[in-house]
């Protein structure tokens, strides 16, 4: 029922920067905490920015900590990452997450996009 998509992924260079933007339909979530988790083949899916249901709470990552910033637009039922000074290491599908809770583990949390890919080129 409630779906969330991912977009705004693509191909940058080592330096650059994008936005992505995660939408939400058929349910209101703005009142649930909202994350962003990365992926890449192999390894586990890791924890990457949060943001807490009222907006007052953000927590990052160390490895995007200063490069990356989470936001959210309650108006639009989305939220978004802005992602400056993007390294090759930052390479990984991105998905989005929503949760009754502000938690930095996906296990908790209770509604999932399906990704969208970030390349960053060297």
């Amino acid at each position: 029922q409630v779906q969330l998509v991912e977009s705004g992924g693509g191909l940058v260079q080592a330096g650059g920067s994008l936005r992505l933007s995660c939408a939400a339909s058929g349910r209101s979530l703005s009142r649930y905490s909202k994350a962003w988790f990365r992926q890449v083949p192999g390894k586990e899916r890791e924890f990457v920015a949060a943001i807490s249901g009222g907006g007052g709470t953000t927590t990052y990552a160390d490895s995007v900590k200063g490069r990356f910033t989470i936001s959210r637009d309650n108006a639009k039922n989305t939220v978004d990452l802005q992602m400056n000074s993007l390294k090759p290491e930052d390479t990984a599908v991105y998905y989005c997450a929503a949760g009754s809770a502000f938690t930095t583990l996906n296990r908790l949390y209770d509604y999932w996009g399906q990704g969208t890919q970030v390349t960053v080129s060297s």
